[in-house]
């Protein structure tokens, strides 16, 4: 895993995520999920030029489960983008990296997310 992505779990997520001081894109996924290794590949191309002013972590959500089932996850791999501790959006399944980048570059821009669901 790239230096500049960090791994977190269920006992570190609010810590690491939901209290961030800056956008946060959580990574769930697990060891087995081929599609996982795709995403993961573009997630660490990502993280070396936006983590400056984003945090990248990895969540495995065989070994979280509980925060997999509070933000709905039910499929995997699964991308939640976080802003201020609130869900901006979400990609679930295979994407491109334009995708994940274009909630990026939305994120930094302060433009209104399009979360699915909000958590509470």
């Amino acid at each position: 895993m790239a230096d500049n992505i960090q791994e977190i779990d269920d006992s570190s997520f609010e810590a690491e995520v939901l209290q961030a001081g800056k956008p946060v894109l959580v990574d769930f996924w697990a060891p087995w999920c081929g599609p996982c290794k795709g995403i993961g590949m573009m997630v660490e191309k990502l993280a070396e030029s936006y983590s400056d002013r984003i945090r990248f972590v990895k969540c495995n959500a065989d070994d979280s489960q509980q925060s997999a089932a509070k933000y709905g996850i039910k499929s995997i791999p699964t991308l939640l983008f976080f802003k201020e501790g609130n869900v901006y959006d979400k990609i679930a399944g295979m994407t491109n990296q334009t995708k994940i980048e274009d909630v990026l570059k939305k994120i930094l821009a302060g433009e209104q997310g399009a979360a699915p669901f909000i958590v509470q």
